[in-house]
């Protein structure tokens, strides 16, 4: 732009000065945007565009180099300007793709009619102001149209690509935006160019300076950040009226020339120019009424569809006015509500609806009738009624109503029957509530009935009326697994029979859930009623057995009361009933227990506790002592039994704290499976010290009964590579009572891997010798309440050789526990027992201390 300032100023031609500057500005754009289509980018249409444009770009400069050589050639001049429109088409072919529309081919033609209609009425327009006059001093018509074609065709490329450019969403609208503005100016300079070529002068020097602005800007666009044009409401829509809007002034423009010039020649070609607008529009208004045709063809066709659809569904369908008078009814009526079409049709719907619900259906119906103003309804309603049927029952009814559906004062009413649905309803309501088992109220509507209650008294009564009793079947697992569940579910409907009867009409008796039962109790100020309805109710279950499945089944009750406090909520008043009722559980079953602050605040420490376990097995604060367990004759170390220790911080907690709270949980599981790793792994490094010693483990009725506790063993055996030999697990008698089917099997298949068994705290279970006929045990453990009277109580002291007899004659190894004073020791001696443990023999040690052993025997 400055070199084509410098040769204007120095006097140089302008046509030449100015094919020079837009020569280099094109070809200055075909390089960058050549450049920019190889660079990696994030959109496609963006790098499609740059390329298409580019080469426009450089064909367009080629165009504009030939230009000033074509002076003296017509040939030439022809030859450049078809480069200059090949390069026009380019340009405007790489717009479109950085529009990124996927158009259809209907949409391509009406854009292509619309760019027609545009470019014509322009030039009808131009026509009329400047180019009739420069037709009339052009002696050579052919000359006039040649001069004229190219601009006129780079017009009709340029009216094509801007609706799509204007309408798009890309992120490479702004490259496309820069082609049309190329267009644009190079359309306005051709045309400028064309102009002078037939006045035999310069073109205007704006004209040339308007082609290398826009190319300069077209160069800089690739460099820029991409962005997605914003939304602009209405765009579209002005688009489409720009054509017929350019066709209106272009036929006044014509009009009012043609009324001022009635005497003038018509020109051949601007005629057949007109004439193809008129026979444009024509072709689109027919094409117009044959897309509306079809239109309402298949509105039609979708109105009958969706009778017949409607009708096949069992909905009824009739057309009404707003009045309700029945214009149209579906056959389907009579199927559903007994009535024929013909006695419908010419009545109104109000005649079969019920009088409650017809104030409300008529507002319904006036609200849609409103003129479409801002406070009309929208165009649909759901209307729901009873209808009488030609039975005369009525019968719930949902009906939608649609307006102007075969005219503007009509309804499209479409009417179902929900009988059946509205009964389902009201028994999945009833179920909701209720349980299929006992047929007694559930859990939910005792939760919401408990909480009425408490707000009813808590406005202006007392709550310490009302009371929760929560009752639980003793014993009821056993009979599922025993008669199975069908006749464990008719035990129950027996008991709620029971419980039923013995509570007052006004209780509320529930099933909870499971064996359990709970009982809204409003006491009327008395306390003692709700707990001796308590003590009725457990005498109700225990006065006589159950028959089941062909047997008398004795079941007891262990029962729970809690009382309302003041601003006590529904559901800490059930939890303690349910706390008490497990208290009562503990305790031995068949008993009343009345809920004591106490009581949840012991529950609150075994969950904490519970919790804490759990944390402590992920930060591993658990350790393993080992007690030494001695040959007394030699005073040999020949096995240790390990023991697990907690220390919480720096507090140490003892083993009965929580033992039993992990065994509860279930987190005496993973916490057995560790001990059995940690303690199999250091016992096999001291045996492969040349040291032969064995392992002892107490074991659990949760680890023995967990689903894949052989397996665990075995493993833990595999990975230390300790001999299944060396490992002893001990297990307490009343394990062997609860469940002994399942514990002598799994015990057994651990005999099978070669683990030895032992029997903990022998003497104080209920079977004993039983059960060391029935499971082949290799040892058996003196409980220490025997050892601890060895020589001042004469009985203990009988006792303690019995079994050590028993032991000797059985060929087991006796083991005495708690050995604390030499007198025991010398007893336990003389009576052969073979091994010991207990403070006086080593108290439990970590592993270190264990180590110190290795070299040396203990001395007893």
């Amino acid at each position: 732009m400055a070199g084509f300032a410098a040769a204007l100023l120095a006097g140089g031609p302008a046509l030449l000065a100015g094919s020079v500057a837009g020569f280099l500005a094109a070809l200055l754009a075909a390089a960058s945007l050549l450049i920019a289509s190889i660079q990696p980018v994030e959109h496609r249409t963006m790098a499609m565009g740059t390329r298409w444009m580019g080469g426009g770009a450089a064909v367009w400069a080629v165009g504009m180099a030939v230009r000033p050589f074509a002076a003296s050639s017509s040939f030439m001049s022809s030859f450049a300007d078809l480069l200059v429109l090949l390069g026009t088409v380019l340009t405007g072919g790489g717009a479109l793709i950085a529009a990124g529309r996927k158009l259809s081919a209907m949409t391509v033609l009406r854009h292509l009619a619309g760019s027609y209609l545009c470019a014509a009425s322009l030039f009808l327009i131009a026509w009329v102001a400047v180019l009739r006059q420069v037709y009339a001093e052009t002696a050579d018509p052919a000359l006039f149209t040649f001069a004229l074609l190219p601009p006129m065709l780079a017009l009709v490329v340029t009216c094509a690509v801007i609706p799509s450019v204007v309408t798009g969403r890309s992120a490479a609208w702004p490259l496309g935006a820069a082609g049309v503005a190329v267009l644009a100016t190079t359309t306005v300079a051709g045309m400028a160019s064309a102009m002078a070529r037939l006045d035999g002068g310069p073109p205007p020097t704006w004209s040339l300076t308007l082609a290398p602005l826009a190319f300069l800007l077209l160069a800089a666009i690739p460099w820029m950040r991409p962005r997605e044009m914003p939304a602009v409401p209405l765009v579209g829509t002005l688009i489409s009226l720009v054509p017929p809007a350019l066709v209106a002034v272009a036929t006044c423009t014509m009009l009012v020339h043609l009324a001022s010039g009635p005497g003038q020649h018509p020109v051949t070609g601007v005629v057949v120019v007109a004439a193809s607008v008129v026979l444009l529009l024509l072709l689109r208004v027919f094409v117009l009424s044959g897309v509306n045709i079809r239109l309402r063809t298949l509105v039609s066709l979708g109105d009958k569809q969706l009778r017949d659809l409607a009708e096949s569904t069992g909905d009824v369908v009739l057309i009404c006015d707003y009045d309700g008078k029945v214009h149209e009814i579906g056959a389907g009526v009579e199927a559903t509500y007994g009535y024929g079409p013909d006695e419908l049709v010419g009545g109104s719907i109000f005649d079969y609806i019920h009088p409650e619900d017809v104030p409300q259906i008529k507002s319904s119906l006036l609200a849609m009738g409103l003129d479409d103003d801002e406070n009309a309804e929208s165009g649909a309603c759901m209307i729901v009624c009873r209808v009488r049927g030609a039975d005369g029952t009525w019968r719930p009814t949902e009906s939608v109503a649609t307006r102007h559906a075969s005219g503007e004062d009509q309804l499209l009413v479409t009417a179902r029957d929900v009988s059946d649905e509205e009964a389902l309803r009201n028994q999945v309501a009833h179920l909701t509530f209720h349980d299929g088992v006992t047929g007694l109220p559930n859990r939910s509507y005792f939760e919401e009935r408990t909480r009425e209650v408490l707000t009813g008294h808590g406005s202006g009564h007392s709550t310490g009326h009302v009371a929760v009793i929560f009752l639980d079947l003793d014993g009821f697992t056993s009979v599922n697994d025993s008669v199975g569940h069908a006749s464990g579910d008719y035990l129950l409907g027996q008991a709620a029979r029971r419980l039923r009867g013995a509570v007052r009409p006004d209780d509320t008796l529930a099933r909870w859930g499971g064996d359990e039962f709970a009982v809204l109790v409003e006491t009327g100020g008395e306390a003692q009623h709700a707990v001796d309805l308590a003590e009725r109710l457990v005498r109700t279950v225990s006065q006589e057995p159950f028959r089941v499945a062909d047997r008398d089944v004795a079941l007891t009750a262990s029962v729970g009361v809690a009382f309302a406090e003041d601003e006590l909520p529904a559901g800490d008043l059930i939890r303690n009933a349910d706390v008490a009722m497990a208290r009562a559980k503990e305790l031995g079953g068949r008993r009343v227990e009345v809920f004591a602050a106490q009581m949840h605040a012991d529950v609150v420490r075994r969950l904490e506790l519970a919790a804490d376990l759990q944390r402590a097995l992920i930060e591993q604060q658990f350790a393993i002592e080992y007690q030494p367990v001695v040959d007394l004759a030699t005073s040999r170390v020949t096995a240790v039994e390990a023991l697990v220790r907690w220390w919480r911080g720096s507090v140490f907690v003892p083993p009965d704290q929580f033992l039993g709270p992990a065994e509860d949980t279930g987190l005496i599981v993973p916490l057995g499976e560790w001990i059995l790793r940690e303690s199999c792994r250091e016992v096999a490094a001291w045996r492969a010290s040349s040291w032969d010693i064995g392992l002892s483990l107490n074991l659990s009725a949760r680890q023995i009964t967990a689903p894949r506790f052989v397996e665990t063993v075995e493993e833990a055996l595999a990975e230390s590579g300790l001999p299944a030999s060396a490992l002893t697990l001990e297990v307490i008698e009343e394990m062997l009572v609860e469940d002994a089917e399942e514990t002598i099997k799994r015990l057994s298949e651990l005999r099978a891997l070669g683990v030895r068994l032992a029997i903990d705290d022998f003497g104080t279970g209920y079977a004993s010798l039983a059960f060391l006929r029935q499971l082949p045990v290799d040892m058996i453990k003196i409980d220490p309440s025997f050892v601890s009277g060895l020589g001042r109580d004469d009985t203990l002291t009988l006792l303690t050789r019995t079994i050590v007899r028993l032991g000797h004659d059985l060929g087991l190894v006796v083991v005495a526990e708690g050995i604390e004073r030499p007198e025991q020791l010398e007893l336990l001696r003389e009576m052969g027992c073979t091994r010991g443990q207990g403070f006086l023999v080593a108290r439990p040690m970590a592993a270190r201390g264990v180590d110190s052993l290795m070299q040396t025997s203990l001395t007893v």
